[in-house]
């Protein structure tokens, strides 16, 4: 019962944090008439981030974050823009203006909390260890002296950089998720640190077996970012992602694409 009251006042103090973040405007602010005067919502994602954003074998821009976004700009009544960014540059396409918002299974970190005007958050993660089946590691202690691949500027290569376990290990930095993994496959080094919705949808998708390290390496949650100042977009978002959780759409969504509904919007 203690855990279960800490985790609630750990999301409720984000809540309040991510809030005192964003502009206090709200419907003066303009950010919702600018996307509505335009009829289109430019999302930014990071397209290797299966299955929250990728590229199918189509060459068409899918995922869970992008049909929970194409539900929200229905019922706004606009259109839905997926521009791929660059992830480590996400934060100047955003203040730029080339994009409204971040929606690419995005971490809350005090830095965002700070920076940007966030959603409330819609999913937990985990950071995880993916590794070969036939590897002989078994446990956090037997990657010291092994190689361990991450993507740059992720929350899990932060997480990574901050720990022991950074002094112990070969860092292998990757730009992109799907170019992490598919080293990964080849052999081409021990373990991969990865999100876990990351890590389940590849491991489901593959005939070779994999191994999950027991240990998480941390856990975190996902929120949408956009301008501090737009206060006023990113509270109709937040309401229509309310009213997606409460009819039911927001469940059927993610019941797609994970089996279940895992999203943790209230």
């Amino acid at each position: 019962m203690k855990k279960i009251f800490l985790k609630m006042v750990i999301w409720m103090s984000i809540l309040v944090i991510s809030l005192a973040g964003c502009g206090q405007n709200g419907a003066a602010d303009g950010s919702l008439k600018k996307v509505t005067d335009a009829g289109q919502l430019v999302l930014g994602l990071d397209v290797e981030f299966p299955p929250m954003g990728y590229y199918d074998e189509k060459g068409e821009i899918v995922g869970f974050d992008i049909d929970v976004a194409q539900e929200v700009c229905d019922r706004i009544g606009i259109k839905l823009v997926k521009q791929p960014i660059d992830w480590s540059t996400k934060e100047d396409d955003l203040n730029s203006g080339r994009i409204d918002c971040i929606w690419s299974g995005m971490s809350v970190t005090p830095m965002r909390i700070e920076t940007m005007c966030l959603s409330e958050p819609y999913m937990k993660n985990e950071f995880i260890f993916l590794l070969l089946g036939e590897s002989s590691v078994a446990e956090l202690n037997d990657l010291k002296g092994k190689t361990v691949g991450v993507q740059v500027g992720s929350t899990a290569h932060e997480a990574l950089k901050s720990s022991e376990l950074s002094k112990e290990v070969e860092t292998i930095l990757f730009d992109d998720n799907v170019e992490l993994l598919e080293k990964l496959k080849q052999g081409g080094m021990d373990a991969a640190l990865v999100d876990s919705v990351v890590a389940y949808h590849f491991v489901n998708s593959q005939k070779e077996s994999y191994f999950i390290l027991p240990d998480s390496f941390g856990e975190d949650e996902y929120a949408i970012g956009f301008r501090k100042e737009d206060q006023a977009l990113r509270d109709k978002v937040q309401e229509i992602l309310g009213e997606m959780k409460a009819d039911g759409t927001l469940g059927e969504i993610s019941r797609r694409w994970f089996g279940s509904d895992i999203t943790t919007v209230r």
